[in-house]
């Protein structure tokens, strides 16, 4: 059998290849919306999702990741959890569809309302998405898993693309969500065979794993969005706009790494859950890998957010700026996480991972509602880096304390040449200064060859003075056919 990084990564690479086809999508409509709409018109629509997520977070039971983690899950354990996703969409929708007035009284904003509405909608029509669609991720089929969100991704790009140009107005954004959401119901039964039915014999079986799910899915809602909940009340529907599209853009470089790697590492760590020196193994290299990527792609983002943000959106998103400069940090150090979650969630620890999100989601409402009448959007961007720093370090702790095979010094091991290499990236960044007459575009392009020459320069120099250790960097280096940079002893293994 292969090593466990091997199987691993060759799937999370091909995983990451077709999340970043994706991705462009979505980053193409966003930058053809951003120059169409206006600050304004982003604002209401991430108003109204603000709702829409909580209400969908806080029924939301996890019967997906249920299945995933249950290798002995039957036809009846996937009719079931379809009807309990179903039942959540009726109710999910109905509550939204209610509760739309008191939103557009909250940010004082009429047209929130309406909107809101539309989305409840939305949610009623993607309940009844065929639950059997789940086998792709857990078999992992990637291939099939890629088609079908692609396929869904696309149609509601072309819907919204074309409505925006046509009548020019944050109507498009929420219409073309709901053609996706209506061609992801129709092409899951046509891609994938199994044909649910109503039933609930299995309630009381999937509900011992979700109800810690659910409590660790409002937990996470509230750490990524109640930013944007407190945003919206205090600035205003163009801040609120500003904002939410800086967090997608500083969430990019870690979440278009992460999230791909997280549909592989989930069933792998399930396959091997059983045998705890591969999965310590698949987690160190996961870790490893995951900072050697995540760590200099959020920070090298906040060092160009500058001029990314001009060339990107135009000038109308300068407000943007300080936004991404902040949030890409925050995303940058959640990525030191997210590997980790899956491993607790694997070994059956999903309540010491649910309990503690929502530690440090009392940790920043505590700060926020005691110094709320005097905070500004910029201020509740840095205080979110602070408490994702602290964080982190309490998380990595808590890793320790509930997986006994890993000790301290190997997660130092798999994260201090990363987080290094990525600080003399930006030291580099702050010295080196190239001159305004310079097009913007040129001077972009340049201030990312060089933040990404000396990030890999410092990388494997260090990795050299560590007397070239087996992890990442070797890892890298042998897929990139560059083992005879390699030991000897190394070189040997990857042939």
């Amino acid at each position: 059998m292969p090593p466990p990084q091997r199987s691993l990564f060759a799937n999370a690479l091909i995983v990451v290849a077709m999340r970043w086809t994706d991705r462009l999508i979505g980053l193409i409509s966003t930058l053809i919306l951003a120059r169409i709409l206006t600050p304004e018109d982003f604002g209401i629509i991430a108003m109204a999702s603000v709702l829409v997520g909580l209400v969908d977070v806080l029924l939301d039971l996890g019967v997906n990741m249920a299945l995933i983690q249950n290798a002995n899950a039957d036809d009846e354990d996937y009719h079931t959890a379809w009807t309990i996703r179903l039942i959540q969409s009726a109710a999910v929708g109905a509550i939204i569809f209610a509760l739309a007035p008191l939103a557009a009284d909250y940010y004082r904003d009429p047209r929130v309302a309406d909107v809101t509405r539309l989305m409840a909608v939305g949610m009623l029509v993607g309940g009844f998405e065929n639950i059997g669609v789940v086998c792709f991720q857990k078999s992992m089929a990637f291939g099939q898993d890629f088609r079908f969100f692609f396929i869904r991704r696309l149609a509601g790009f072309l819907v919204t693309i074309a409505l925006a140009v046509t009548l020019e107005s944050y109507w498009a954004m929420p219409l073309g969500a709901l053609a996706g959401r209506f061609t992801g119901v129709v092409l899951s039964y046509t891609m994938h065979p199994f044909r649910p039915r109503f039933s609930l014999s299995r309630v009381r079986h999937l509900w011992s794993f979700s109800q810690w799910a659910l409590i660790r899915s409002i937990g996470v809602y509230f750490d990524t969005q109640f930013d944007r909940f407190l945003v919206g009340r205090i600035s205003g529907a163009s801040t609120m706009g500003a904002y939410t599209l800086a967090t997608e853009i500083a969430q990019m470089p870690s979440t278009e790494l992460l999230q791909p790697l997280g549909r592989v590492l989930f069933p792998a760590f399930v396959a091997t859950k059983h045998d705890p020196a591969r999965l310590r193994e698949a987690y160190l290299v996961a870790l490893a890998v995951q900072a050697l990527l995540a760590i200099p792609a959020g920070v090298g983002l906040a060092c160009v957010a500058d001029r990314a943000v001009m060339i990107m959106l135009g000038t109308q998103w300068a407000s943007a700026i300080p936004f991404v400069q902040t949030l890409a940090l925050v995303f940058s150090l959640a990525a030191l996480s997210h590997a980790a979650g899956y491993l607790l969630i694997t070994i059956g620890k999903i309540r010491t991972l649910s309990l503690f999100v929502w530690v440090q989601n009392i940790v920043f409402l505590s700060i926020t509602g005691l110094m709320f009448s005097s905070l500004s959007a910029l201020d509740i961007a840095h205080l979110r880096l602070g408490v994702a720093t602290l964080g982190l370090g309490l998380f990595l702790g808590v890793i320790l304390l509930e997986v006994r095979e890993l000790r301290a010094t190997d997660l130092l091991r798999a994260i201090w040449r990363p987080a290094t290499a990525a600080g003399l990236m930006a030291l580099t960044d702050t010295l080196v200064s190239f001159p305004d007459s310079l097009p913007l575009l040129l001077a972009f392009l340049l201030e990312v060859a060089l933040g990404a020459l000396s990030y890999s320069l410092a990388l494997l120099g260090l990795w050299a003075l560590s007397g070239r250790p087996q992890g990442a960097e070797a890892y890298i280096l042998a897929k990139l056919k560059l083992s005879r940079f390699l030991p000897a002893a190394q070189r040997s293994d990857v042939q």
